[in-house]
């Protein structure tokens, strides 16, 4: 066990490392820089000025050498300085990483919730109408894009009650809090519990025409501890790879949520963060997302392990 995790420890070393090189890298080809913009936007172009400019910002050393300066100062925990606001990236990301991971994770909740029980109940009653109404809805889930779907919440809210919801980045309590993330989190959530909700169907239905369901059912076990304690914990696995895959892309994949509900979170302040070309921003950015996704898929593989004891890491 424990050299697996060493293997583990090291392949996602090498594998941050290779998405330090590609980001860094993949800005730099994109024609323009934030010096270029600024210039462009106040409608001049002085030679000096700009060449003074991009040796205040650094930008025109070689690109190993900016790579090298990048990586130590984030080995340090100096991530540099936002070339837009003149703050610490530090200081302009770490208030925007609590309100991204409060949505996702009450997102990521209601879709585990809602997906994970109608699954199993689509599942257990195949053939039947309420097994097509929720494959209906699953599919239904999967095919609303989720910007239409938060614009639709918005008009809905307009008509109902005259106003829109606004977030308040500051709730004095949790029922405060949980109002302000409730309704994006919903949004999220619907495609999410669709997407769990047709996984644990299909695990489920493989799970249920195995012959230890039958024998249980034969030694009189209840429906319940049937569907519940043999089948779902022997249909969880795939369920499992699901959400982990989501919770790691809902860190970075909520552009059009955030847009559409105007939330401050990490996902907004990246995509501006590259039209305005602020490196320190985006290459920072970029790291937090890939660190959380592996992460994530480490904390799935361990998560094998306990629901499957079968499951054994060994050297």
């Amino acid at each position: 066990m424990f050299a697996y995790l060493v293997r583990r420890l090291f392949l996602m070393l090498v594998t941050l490392f290779g998405i330090s090189v590609v980001i860094f890298f993949l800005l730099r080809i994109v024609p323009g820089n934030i010096v270029d913009i600024l210039f462009a936007a106040a409608g001049y172009v002085d030679p000096a000025d700009k060449v003074d400019l991009e040796k205040q910002l650094g930008i025109d050393q070689p690109l190993v050498v900016q790579y090298l300066h990048w990586i130590g100062g984030l080995l340090r925990g100096d991530l540099g300085y936002s070339y837009v606001s003149e703050k610490p990236a530090l200081q302009e990301i770490l208030p925007r990483i609590p309100i991204t991971a409060r949505l996702a994770g009450l997102a990521l909740l209601f879709s585990a919730s809602i997906g994970i029980p109608l699954g199993v109940i689509s599942a257990v009653k195949q053939g039947s109408r309420i097994d097509y109404a929720l494959r209906v809805l699953s599919l239904s889930g999967l095919s609303l894009p989720s910007f239409w779907l938060g614009l639709l919440v918005l008009t809905a809210s307009v008509a109902m009650f005259g106003q829109m919801p606004i977030f308040n980045p500051n709730p004095q309590s949790f029922a405060e809090a949980f109002a302000t993330y409730c309704i994006p989190a919903m949004v999220v959530g619907f495609r999410s519990s669709a997407l769990t909700m047709r996984i644990t169907r299909s695990s489920m239905l493989e799970v249920l025409r195995q012959d230890y369901i039958r024998t249980a059912r034969a030694k009189g076990a209840s429906d319940a501890a049937v569907n519940y304690h043999h089948a779902l914990k022997n249909a969880i696995l795939p369920v499992i790879t699901v959400i982990g895959i989501e919770a790691a892309f809902l860190i970075g994949g909520l552009i059009v949520t955030e847009t559409v509900f105007n939330i401050p979170g990490v996902a907004r302040f990246l995509v501006e963060a590259i039209r305005w070309r602020d490196y320190p921003i985006v290459q920072n950015l970029v790291m937090f997302i890939a660190v959380v996704v592996v992460f994530a898929n480490f904390t799935v593989d361990m998560l094998y392990a306990v629901f499957d004891p079968r499951i054994r890491y060994t050297d």
